[in-house]
């Protein structure tokens, strides 16, 4: 199991949970958003809690609306990670932007991106804000980076222009996640290191649906096709799903079972400097011996 530090990186923090929410520290601003699975008490004191710049109140199943407390938040502001600064907004999905219970694959990612003599090519699926692709950019390699939502390819091309990525670091491909792996497999292509964070529920370019459960199966093994010869690392993060890590990690000791390497899986989790370990999802890991 990967367990995030206490303090992951010095501009994030996870500072409490409790009665349903965690309240988190971003740079210089302290936001509150609401997480169903935390049905513990608070450790920190309401007063505490109640010094948040925001608070995230849900409207309806997926959706809400930031309460400001704080007049002088601006609409988005950057934090700093290894060499890269990431974008923090308050999106209408209560996200910011940044998973950073990803950082130990972070580090991961990185580390093996420098095991290469030349630059290796990384392929991100469902990349969102593009945090593992700016982290690969700047460790050296070329990132084809994915995703069915022009608004979130927007917000990842801030996070390139905010971390002075050069323009040729970074393949911008606005489409749905598996039918490029199909098309990429047609064409032969191939990648040495592939990211991908596929949810349990969404629509693609023209309204394709996303079933986690009927087409994950498909997109890994399409993945063994677009994983190189070189290639080296599979990471794949899942959240909000109805299965445990055990099944990521069957998946993959299946499907690169000729492969010559190791299978992890565990939770993706945060740790407050005081109260319980928060789970936010599960992952698994293929690495090349």
């Amino acid at each position: 199991m990967l367990h995030t530090p206490v303090a992951p990186f010095s501009h994030y923090q996870l500072l409490d949970t409790g009665d349903g929410y965690r309240l988190e520290q971003f740079g210089p601003y302290m936001l509150s958003r609401p997480d169903p699975q935390i049905i513990w008490n608070k450790t920190l004191s309401e007063t505490v809690w109640k010094n948040a710049d925001a608070i995230f109140e849900r409207t309806d199943s997926d959706k809400g609306i930031w309460n400001i407390s704080n007049p002088r938040l601006p609409r988005s502001w950057t934090i700093s990670l290894y060499d890269i600064q990431a974008v923090i907004k308050l999106s209408p999905f209560k996200h910011t932007g940044i998973f950073p219970e990803q950082y130990p694959q972070w580090e991961i990612l990185r580390r093996t991106i420098q095991t290469y003599t030349t630059p290796p090519s990384v392929l991100n699926l469902f990349a969102y804000t593009g945090i593992a692709s700016m982290i690969a950019a700047k460790a050296g390699a070329f990132v084809t980076h994915v995703d069915a939502s022009k608004p979130a390819i927007g917000w990842a091309k801030e996070n390139q222009r905010a971390s002075n990525l050069p323009d040729n670091t970074i393949r911008w491909i606005l489409d749905d996640c598996l039918e490029f792996a199909r098309r990429e497999v047609k064409r032969g292509r191939t990648y040495d290191i592939i990211v991908m964070d596929p949810p349990a529920f969404g629509h693609g370019m023209n309204g394709k649906l996303w079933k986690f459960n009927e087409h994950f199966p498909q997109l890994l093994a399409l993945t063994q096709s677009l994983l190189s010869d070189q290639g080296r690392l599979v990471i794949v993060n899942a959240y909000a799903i109805s299965s445990s890590h055990l099944m990521l990690h069957t998946m993959l000791s299946q499907k690169f079972s000729k492969k010559a390497g190791t299978v992890t899986s565990g939770e993706l989790t945060l740790a407050p400097k005081k109260g319980p370990i928060l789970s936010t999802g599960i992952y698994g890991m293929w690495l090349r011996k």
